[in-house]
């Protein structure tokens, strides 16, 4: 009697190819695992970075990128007028200089130089600047600009010059209003400044206020004069316009 051959059994499990590839899959999980979080890294390096930079850390006390030829030395820091302190001793100069120029010159009728919240603020009268219903500034007037003009030169700060009239009405071809005079004159006080000096335009703003802002009734002659008037404001950096 025959015997049968025997079949060969199929082994249980899966079959070995799988276990490659298995392989295979489990590396590149891994590859991208790593990837994503050397991505991660990078993005918190970043943030830190700009963060430093928008804090100015690094600016303040490493503000060239070629190393410090002696890196245990304390970076010299620059010593400037930019604290508050610094500025607000600016301003008090100023406004010294200006009322011993008023003083010397007799011009504390017509020119007022005070300190306030907003800065160093100057009134001047209309007749230290202009003729009645003008706003070209007269050659009487070039002395004392030249000299704000000057210490302006000295400082960085914000320069607002703000028109005024009284309330008697003009309608000229040039002026329609007092809106146009006023405006007209705080202008011609700004091209004078920066074209004497030199200054930057950006720093100034004119404004014209008509007569919505006066500091006397508008009811005797002497009132109406003091209405009219021209206010340069030498601003501090810490006054916030309302």
């Amino acid at each position: 009697m025959k015997r049968r051959p025997r079949k060969e059994s199929q082994p249980s499990g899966a079959p070995k190819w799988m276990v490659t590839f298995s392989d295979l899959i489990t590396l590149i999980l891994v590859f991208f695992i790593l990837l994503f979080s050397m991505s991660q890294i990078d993005i918190v390096k970043f943030r830190t970075i700009a963060d430093s930079f928008q804090q100015r850390q690094i600016l303040e006390f490493y503000p060239s990128v070629i190393p410090l030829e002696n890196p245990s030395a304390e970076p010299e820091l620059e010593t400037n007028d930019a604290s508050p302190q610094g500025k607000n001793q600016n301003l008090s100069q100023l406004l010294a200089d200006i009322q011993s120029y008023l003083n010397e010159n007799k011009l504390n009728e017509v020119v007022v130089a005070t300190r306030t919240e907003r800065g160093v603020v100057l009134v001047l009268q209309e007749q230290a600047l202009f003729a009645s219903g003008e706003a070209t500034v007269l050659q009487d007037a070039y002395p004392f600009l030249n000299k704000v003009g000057d210490l302006l030169s000295r400082i960085p700060n914000f320069v607002k010059v703000e028109g005024h009239t009284d309330n008697r009405p003009i309608n000229t071809y040039q002026f329609p209003s007092n809106w146009e005079l006023s405006s007209a004159r705080a202008s011609s006080v700004i091209r004078y400044l920066i074209k004497t000096e030199n200054l930057d335009p950006k720093r100034f703003i004119a404004v014209g206020y008509g007569d919505t802002r006066p500091i006397a009734p508008n009811d005797t002659g002497e009132n109406l004069q003091r209405n009219r008037r021209v206010e340069v404001i030498i601003t501090d950096p810490a006054y916030e316009e309302q």
